[in-house]
C-alpha cells in the first residue's frame, strides 16, 4: 500500500516526527467509562497533556475515516453513541475502516495507527493482558502481541486487575517486551499502587525514560515497551477488597454467559457497582496521571 492508500483512508494524515505528542485511546471512551463521564475525562486527559507542553492526539475511526487527532465534538460523539461503536482491534482495523464503520481503537490498534503518524509516546488506563481461566479458553489480549510489532512507549498503571497478571507477564516476557516501573521497583495492579511482583527494570524519571525509547530505537528492536506508572496514592484501593469485588463479577460474567471483547466492559463495569463507584474515580485518576508521565516523556524524548 502507498502513502496516497493510506491518505484515502485516513483524513489529513499527520506527521508527528520530532513533536512532543502523545496518543490516546478511544476504547476509554466507549467501552471503558459511563457517559458522560467519559467525555469529561477524555478531555481532561488531553489538557493534563498540553499542561506539559506536548500535544494530545486522540484516535479513532468515525464512518470509515481514521482520525488520527480528534476533536472535542467527535469525542462528544463518540461518548454518546457507545453502543454504536465497534470496538476496534488489530483484527477488526481493515473491516471498520472498508465498511466505513465507526470504531473505538483498543491498545493494539492505537499503536498500529499512532505508528502511521510517527508518534512515539502513548497514555492509557490498563492494559489488556491474559484473562483469567485463559488455560481453558485461550482468552489472550491482542494488546500484548502488538508490543512485539508497534515501536510505542506505552505509559499504563499496568495490566487490568481482572486479568491473571503472573500469565501476563510470562506472556510479555515471551515476546521479549520490557516492562519498566516508573518511579517503582514492583508491578501497579491498576487500582492499586503495588503488588508482590517485583520488576527487573525501573526509571527514576522522564528523562530516563526517554533515553530508554531513543535506545530501543538506535539499536533498531522496533518494538514497543511498558511504562509502569502506580495510580496516585489518594486513590489507590485496597488489593484485598479489589480481589474480592472482581472474583464477584467474574462469577456474574460467568453465569450471564458474556464472551470475548464484551468481558472487560462488562467486568469493568460491574466493579464500578460494586465499589460504589471508587473503582471509576480511580480509573479517571490513574488515567490522568499516566497521561501527565507520558506527556513529560514526549517532551524529554523531544530534545
Amino acid at each position: 500500500m502507498d502513502i496516497q492508500q493510506i491518505k484515502n483512508m485516513i483524513e489529513d494524515l499527520p506527521d508527528f516526527t520530532g513533536k512532543k505528542a502523545v496518543a490516546l485511546e478511544t476504547t476509554i471512551i466507549s467501552h471503558g467509562m459511563p457517559y458522560p463521564q467519559n467525555v469529561k475525562t477524555a478531555l481532561a486527559v488531553e489538557d493534563e497533556i498540553r499542561k506539559q507542553g506536548a500535544i494530545p492526539v486522540t484516535i479513532g475511526i468515525l464512518d470509515g475515516k481514521i482520525k488520527i487527532g480528534m476533536t472535542p465534538d467527535e469525542i462528544e460523539e463518540f461518548g454518546k453513541k457507545q453502543s454504536q461503536i465497534m470496538k476496534v482491534s488489530r483484527r477488526d482495523l481493515a473491516y471498520c475502516v472498508a465498511n466505513k464503520k465507526s470504531g473505538a481503537t483498543t491498545v493494539a490498534a492505537t499503536m498500529i495507527l499512532a505508528s502511521l503518524a510517527n508518534i512515539k509516546v502513548f497514555a492509557t488506563g490498563g492494559l489488556g493482558g491474559v484473562h483469567r481461566g485463559a488455560q481453558e479458553n485461550f482468552d489472550i489480549s491482542a494488546d500484548l502481541d502488538e508490543f512485539s510489532r508497534s515501536p510505542i512507549a506505552v505509559v499504563c498503571s499496568g495490566p487490568k486487575a481482572i486479568l491473571d497478571i503472573p500469565l501476563t507477564l510470562e506472556y510479555l516476557e515471551t515476546k521479549g517486551v520490557p516492562v519498566i516501573g516508573y518511579q517503582t521497583e514492583y508491578l501497579p495492579l491498576f487500582y492499586s499502587r503495588s503488588s508482590s511482583y517485583k520488576l527487573e527494570a525501573s526509571v527514576k524519571d522522564a528523562a530516563e525514560a526517554a533515553k530508554i525509547i531513543s535506545t530501543s530505537d538506535a539499536l533498531k528492536l522496533h518494538q514497543g515497551m511498558i511504562f509502569a506508572n502506580p495510580i496516585p496514592s489518594d486513590y489507590s484501593l485496597d488489593n484485598k477488597m479489589m480481589e474480592t469485588y472482581i472474583e464477584k463479577a467474574l462469577e456474574e460474567c460467568e453465569k450471564a454467559g458474556v464472551k470475548g471483547k464484551a468481558i472487560t466492559p462488562f467486568l469493568l463495569a460491574k466493579v464500578v457497582e460494586l465499589t460504589g463507584g471508587k473503582s471509576l474515580d480511580a480509573n479517571i485518576a490513574l488515567i490522568k496521571n499516566n497521561a501527565k508521565v507520558a506527556a513529560q516523556i514526549a517532551v524529554e524524548l523531544n530534545k
